[in-house]
């Protein structure tokens, strides 16, 4: 248990520092955070492959099943999706940062550019605010929030239980 816990909890809580200090400091767009954010949740998710690959190495004398590899990497992924979902949570709660009304007026604003029409404007406006009705009940946000980042972890969970199963991948070094 102190695998998931300790790698998962680095994982989520470098993830979701980095996502706030970047929407904290207005550094990027809601067009490009989206690409950022995936991109921050992947590098700091890749601490799965360190965890299981520690994991095995120290706990498994170099070898281990794809099963317990992957087992291991949800847990981690499991651990950073919780840290991250909370640490967003914090984070609205203390900055009250809005990120609904920046994302639905991005989201308009590109629609308007690219010459929408009114009809279709004024239904994505009613599309969003169904959107923050459900953003704003925090029993609903959450598991949003945790819904980004579940499928990166699942990835590198998978990724990292296939690759670490084969011992002669990155072998633990013996001095």
């Amino acid at each position: 248990m102190k695998y998931p816990v300790f790698y998962g909890g680095i994982a989520g809580a470098i993830a979701i520092t980095i996502i706030c200090t970047t929407l904290a400091l207005d550094l990027p767009s809601h067009a490009t955070s989206l690409f950022v954010g995936y991109l921050v949740m992947l590098a700091a998710l890749s601490l799965i492959f360190v965890g299981v690959k520690r994991y095995r190495d120290v706990e498994c004398g170099g070898v281990i099943r794809f099963g317990r590899a992957f087992g291991l990497g949800l847990g981690m992924a499991l651990v950073a999706g919780v840290v991250y979902a909370l640490g967003w949570e914090l984070f609205i709660a203390v900055s009250g940062f809005d990120f609904m009304t920046g994302y639905t007026n991005d989201i308009i604003a590109g629609m308007r550019a690219e010459g929408a029409a009114p009809a279709a404007i004024d239904e994505k406006v009613a599309e969003m605010a169904e959107m923050r009705a459900m953003y704003d009940n925090p029993l609903l946000r959450v598991p949003m929030i945790f819904a980004e980042i579940a499928p990166v972890g699942l990835v590198v969970a998978l990724v990292s239980a296939a690759l670490l199963r084969n011992p002669k991948v990155m072998p633990a070094r013996t001095n």
